[in-house]
């Protein structure tokens, strides 16, 4: 029987599939926007830079919420919670049944919304691992969140079926995957993870951040606070995300090992999620692709990216998540310095992408590799930090790409940007392997054979 069957049988298998369904559905909400953005923008006539927010905006809300959800996961029910999240999740494609066009103002306001599935991250992901042994998390993480093959029926489903019925009567084609993941959760997701914190304050951080975070996008939506406004508006709404968390967690902010893990993520996961959200919009405005083609490609490098997470995972359970790290960021680079030096052909472009997408799957497996490992009875809300980071660098990947788009005529500073980036991170990654490699490598493992992981 092949290893990583036998590893799965060591814990509850039905949970760790309700958890994939809860994310991968949350996912597919979430990103909706993406391919769709093609028909949105037409419609409404916006430039660059406004469709690049109203695919930005799921994505940094996503972020925000995902610290308030991981707080809250610390203290409830999983299950719970993850209801929640679907039930908000259905917002925006209920919204757009209605028989009126919405404002770009109002569709801002139901990607906030629509950032609730991008948030599932931080209650599926240690949920799914509170029912395993620490040494098969990175199989476990991995395998949970390969959810995000949501982004491929994203590619696949809507661009076709707002060809037909138009883009606001595709959207309703997501309410039944949310009420599958929900009974699927109902019957099978179990939390076996210890909780501690009181939920009264977790549940008001969550209305006063979620609303604040309304409050924020309006405002950048007037143009009032210009450029700048928009740059910072993912600064002020962590920084209100924060605010309202008990200190005890906001103190994880201090260490130095928080932010280093913060910033790969926001590279490798927010590559993949900024770039699923923007690539439709880069393929059709720079090649002059048609919206359902920039679909079905965004479909397969979506799914190039998905299913090579839990192989992430599994080489940093080997080998572990600071040596796998060290070569995908360094292929980051590379590849996000190639297109900077010249926008190729529309086919190098496309093998291109699909080499970033195959490094931002792996990354992403293997850095979640390291969070259990490194803050073992703190993973809820360091999911919910980390993967906050991971949106935020989703949100700036669009708004970057759209600006450069806007102010150039080319993506090529955007490239260079996040070429710059993925090399910062390189090195400090390398200046701290060897210390990492004192808890990270896979020798320091602990393996129990009978006892389930908890918070």
């Amino acid at each position: 029987m092949p290893h990583w069957v036998t590893a799965l049988r060591r814990g509850n298998w039905k949970s760790l599939f309700a958890c994939f369904l809860y994310f991968d559905t949350g996912f597919t909400v979430w990103v909706m926007f993406g391919p769709l953005a093609p028909f949105i923008a037409r419609q409404l006539a916006l430039s660059p830079s406004e469709s690049a927010l109203l695919v930005a905006v799921p994505v940094l809300a996503a972020a925000i919420v995902r610290i308030t959800f991981g707080n809250l996961f610390q203290c409830g029910d999983g299950r719970s919670l993850a209801l929640l999240g679907i039930a908000l999740s259905a917002v925006p494609p209920l919204a757009l049944l209605l028989p009126l066009t919405p404002t770009y103002t109002v569709l801002l306001v139901l990607g906030v919304f629509l950032g609730v599935g991008g948030a599932s991250f931080a209650v599926a992901l240690p949920m799914a691992c509170s029912a395993y042994p620490r040494d098969v998390q990175g199989l476990v993480l991995g395998l949970a969140a390969a959810g995000n093959i949501g982004a491929v029926l994203d590619g696949f489903l809507f661009p076709s079926l707002a060809q037909m019925f138009g883009w606001q009567r595709a959207t309703a084609a997501s309410l039944p995957l949310l009420v599958f993941a929900a009974a699927a959760v109902l019957l099978w997701a179990e939390d076996r993870s210890a909780k501690s914190g009181r939920t009264a304050p977790a549940v008001g951080g969550l209305v006063v951040s979620f609303a604040g975070l309304i409050i924020l996008v309006l405002a950048v939506a007037t143009g009032a606070p210009g450029r700048t406004g928009l740059l910072l508006l993912p600064v002020c709404g962590a920084a209100l995300a924060v605010a309202v968390l008990p200190q005890r967690y906001r103190a994880l902010l201090a260490e130095r090992d928080t932010w280093v893990v913060m910033l790969v993520y926001s590279i490798t996961f927010g590559g993949f999620v900024g770039m699923s959200s923007y690539v439709s919009l880069l393929l059709t405005l720079q090649y002059e692709m048609s919206k359902v083609e920039a679909g079905l490609v965004m479909a397969l490098l979506a799914f190039t990216g998905a299913m090579v997470r839990p192989l992430g995972g599994r080489l940093a359970d080997r080998l572990s998540g600071v040596k796998v790290l060290l070569v995908l960021l360094l292929a980051i680079a590379l590849i996000n310095l190639a297109f900077a030096k010249g926008m190729p052909s529309l086919s190098a472009s496309i093998t291109l992408l699909a080499a970033l997408y195959l490094c931002f799957g792996l990354g992403n497996g293997a850095t979640f590799q390291l969070v259990p490992q490194r803050w073992m009875g703190r993973t809820g809300i360091m999911t919910g930090l980390i993967g906050a980071a991971g949106g935020i660098g989703g949100f700036y990947l669009p708004v970057v790409m759209g600006l450069a788009r806007e102010t150039t005529g080319s993506y090529q500073l955007g490239f260079g940007v996040f070429a710059a980036l993925a090399a910062l991170a390189l090195g400090l990654v390398a200046a701290l392997h060897k210390r990492w490699l004192a808890w990270a490598a896979p020798s320091t493992v602990e393996i129990s054979l009978d006892e389930p992981i908890t918070e």
